[in-house]
């Protein structure tokens, strides 16, 4: 029903996903980025070792938890991305912070 025009195209912002450059729709989140680079996981189960890529997108089921510019426990679904933004793999369980 709806489409994007021909000649408008957006703005993109350069992130970093575990080290690679991607190039991501501006307003786009983390999570999205870590689809186009196209990643296996981003994070596994701390029980099974299960892989796990964003789902819900939406900030519900925290199957995109991210280290984001060396902050770990992010959602990614939920951290627009920034011009030189790092996104890395969560390995292990989510660790609370005092």
């Amino acid at each position: 029903m709806f489409r994007a025009r021909p000649d408008a195209r957006p703005a993109t912002v350069e992130v970093l996903v575990e080290g690679v450059p991607v190039m991501v729709p501006q307003g786009a989140s983390a999570a999205a980025a870590v689809l186009l680079a196209g990643l296996p996981a981003i994070r596994e189960t701390p029980v099974t070792g299960s892989p796990r890529l964003p789902l819900c997108m939406m900030g519900v089921c925290f199957d995109c938890l991210a280290e984001i510019d060396g902050v770990p426990n992010r959602q990614a679904c939920m951290v627009p991305v920034a011009p030189g933004m790092r996104i890395a793999r969560q390995h292990g369980a989510r660790v609370a912070r005092p």
